[in-house]
This record gives structure tokens, C-alpha cells and sequence, in this order.
């Protein structure tokens, strides 16, 4: 059953902060990255394209754990540890719009590579932790 996501967690996800994904390698080693987030009531949906290492590690392996700290605070922070609920190629190009619009006030994700393929990834909370607040 999926963890709520309220309070001054949602708040701080809602907001235009970063967080951390850390995944983990074949080699059992983290892998952490900054990444944009976002969410659908309480499931985290997040943006990356296929070929890079964070999503392959997360396809093999689907536990999850997130980080999103107070960009104006960074000892406030929400921790969340998951897992894999489904990555799709639908939605994901207008998905990387909103966030371009979200995290750099543009309509469109101005950082596209040709032949780029995006995927939309869905991570379930299997838990919150709010910290610092």
C-alpha cells in the first residue's frame, strides 16, 4: 500500500525543488542523481530518457529512494523510499514540458536531443519522512 504524501512533504515536492534519486548500480554501489520531480496525488512521477544509467538501474532493480530538500532551506527535506510502479513513452514529451514550465518558466523543454526518447516514470511511497520542519 502506497505511503501518503501531505503536509509540508507534498508542499515541498509541489514546489520547483531538485531531488535526489539514488538507485542501485548491478554492482550493488548507489547511484545518486539530481533529477526534476513532480506527482500524482501520492504517486512521484518523474522524467529521464532511455540509455541513462539512473532508469536502466531502476528497471533492474525498483527500489527507490528519493530525496527533496528546501532549495531556500537544506535542512528541510522530505525522504522517500519506494519503488517502481510502472515507466510508460506516454505523456513523457508534454510530462517534460510541465516540468520545464515548473522548474525554468518555459513552455517547452528546451534541453532535447534529437532522437531522444523520453519516458514518464511512476515511483509508489513506501515511505515518507519529513525532516527539519
Amino acid at each position: 500500500m502506497a505511503e501518503q504524501i501531505a503536509g509540508r512533504s507534498q508542499e515541498l515536492i509541489d514546489e520547483p525543488n531538485f531531488a535526489f534519486v539514488a538507485t542501485l548500480r548491478k554492482d550493488g554501489t548507489p547511484l545518486v542523481n539530481p533529477i526534476w520531480i513532480d506527482r500524482d496525488g501520492d504517486t512521484i512521477l518523474v522524467n529521464s530518457s532511455r540509455g541513462r544509467a539512473w532508469p536502466a538501474n531502476l528497471e533492474r532493480d525498483g527500489r527507490v529512494t528519493l530525496t527533496v530538500p528546501n532549495r531556500e532551506n537544506q535542512y528541510e527535506y522530505v525522504a522517500i523510499r519506494g519503488h517502481l510502479a510502472g515507466v510508460t513513452e506516454e505523456g513523457a514529451d508534454a510530462h517534460i514540458d510541465s516540468l520545464a514550465k515548473k522548474y525554468l518558466g518555459q513552455d517547452t523543454y528546451p534541453f532535447r536531443q534529437p532522437g531522444e526518447e523520453r519516458i514518464l516514470i511512476r515511483i509508489e511511497p513506501d515511505e515518507v519522512k519529513l525532516f527539519g520542519s
